[in-house]
């Protein structure tokens, strides 16, 4: 039974896509599957993946790609549904996936944030409280009537992070998104996020910057194939994954301002 210190709890996940498998174009092909489907193939993303986010921790997770790290957040999230088992989360979820995810590109800077924070439940006049928060995270004022189309990748992460924050989710879903940013932003959003956790909030962060990962993660979980290869401290399931990938493969980041 939860007795408060989780914010995520995750049993037995399992997640199911089903695939489409097609060869090139022919036209008896194309008469063939107007009266007979195309086959399909079974791609379990997650298997009987189980795993708790107490309250005041940034949890990593890492993996190659293809490993499951993004599908588990957007079940978590509440995206993707489960094909199998149970994730339960108390809490508010705020989240940062891709930079364009959830951006009306023909809008303003500031029409997505009265958008985004509609969709995630809020009324005007909470987003209007919200506002010198965002405005003060994003530091992008004279770009906030600006059209989204317009923004580099770095001012699409300062604005996702800016909304993502602003109404103070307890739960923080970053998913490889920080590397989008410069140097100074990326510190002060590390920096946000340890105040985040501190504040007994959780995070669960995907990154391939192994550095920025054992700065900034209290814990790490190490996804392969679906499943949890290891769990444990930051540095022992780091050294463990380095070793097989190759160091070479976590040297991407040099942000490394203490976790």
């Amino acid at each position: 039974m939860n007795d408060g210190q989780y914010l995520v709890e995750v049993s037995n996940l399992r997640k199911r896509f089903n695939v489409r498998r097609e060869q090139a174009a022919t036209l008896k092909r194309v008469v063939t599957r107007l009266f007979r489907p195309y086959p399909h193939e079974a791609l379990w993303a997650l298997e009987g993946v189980s795993l708790s986010v107490k309250r005041g921790e940034i949890v990593g997770l890492i993996g190659v790609n293809g490993s499951g790290k993004s599908t588990l957040l957007r079940v978590i999230a509440g995206i993707y549904v489960p094909t199998e088992g149970d994730v339960v989360v108390n809490g508010q979820v705020g989240a940062l996936f891709e930079l364009e995810t959830g951006f009306s590109l023909e809008l303003s800077g500031m029409d997505n944030i009265f958008l985004s924070g509609s969709l995630m439940g809020y009324s005007r006049t909470q987003i209007t409280e919200a506002l010198p928060r965002v405005a003060e995270m994003v530091e992008l004022e004279e770009f906030l009537q600006v059209p989204v189309k317009a923004y580099s990748s770095g001012m699409k992460f300062r604005l996702g992070f800016g909304i993502a924050m602003a109404f103070d989710p307890e739960v923080l879903l970053v998913d490889e998104v920080m590397a989008a940013a410069d140097e100074a932003f990326q510190r002060k959003a590390y920096r946000r996020l340890r105040e985040f956790r501190d504040s007994g909030s959780g995070v669960m962060l995907v990154s391939h910057e192994m550095d920025a990962v054992r700065s900034h993660c209290d814990r790490v979980i190490w996804l392969a194939d679906g499943k949890i290869r290891a769990e444990g401290s930051t540095d022992e399931v780091l050294d463990a994954y380095l070793s097989e990938i190759g160091p070479e493969a976590g040297n991407n980041s040099n942000i490394n301002s203490g976790r």
